[in-house]
């Protein structure tokens, strides 16, 4: 994935095939992360909590819900992927960039907990069985084009 061009407006990648498939792939699984994740308060105990919990979760799910048909559409549209003789045209508007990177992110931790926060178990891809390997693959290529897209935006 290599940044080709960039303004006020867009960034422009330029994809292998397999990277153009990966990002669709990887997208596809969204959303990963548990929907119970996100605890309104770790600290505080009372009668309004778990009130206060419900409401969040719903909350946070009509986010997800929301992102995912954002996701297809965009995915969806016909000029997001262009075919080239190197490979395929990626074309990333600037204001959705913090969006995609959320969806990256979801994608990431969710597989990160999915596999008991590797690098605290000491679990190694090469020590995954099969069914596995494919969420490893996920939680490290969305680490892949979030540190590709974050560095396009920088420059």
């Amino acid at each position: 994935m290599k940044r080709v061009s960039a303004d006020d407006r867009a960034i422009i990648f330029q994809l292998s095939a397999r990277e153009r498939g990966a990002l669709i792939h990887v997208l596809q699984t969204y959303p990963v992360l548990p929907p119970a994740h996100q605890p309104v308060t770790q600290e505080l105990q009372g009668p309004r909590v778990g009130e206060y919990q419900r409401l969040l979760d719903e909350a946070l799910a009509e986010q997800r819900a929301a992102n995912t048909r954002h996701l297809r559409a965009w995915l969806a549209a016909p000029d997001r992927f262009q075919k080239t003789k190197a490979g395929y045209r990626f074309v990333m508007e600037c204001a959705d960039s913090e969006w995609l990177l959320q969806v990256l992110n979801d994608i990431r931790v969710g597989h990160w907990l999915r596999l008991g926060s590797p690098e605290f178990t000491g679990l190694k891809p090469q020590n995954l069985d099969a069914r596995l390997l494919p969420m490893w693959l996920a939680m490290e290529l969305s680490g892949y084009f979030q540190m590709n897209i974050l560095e396009a935006l920088e420059s």
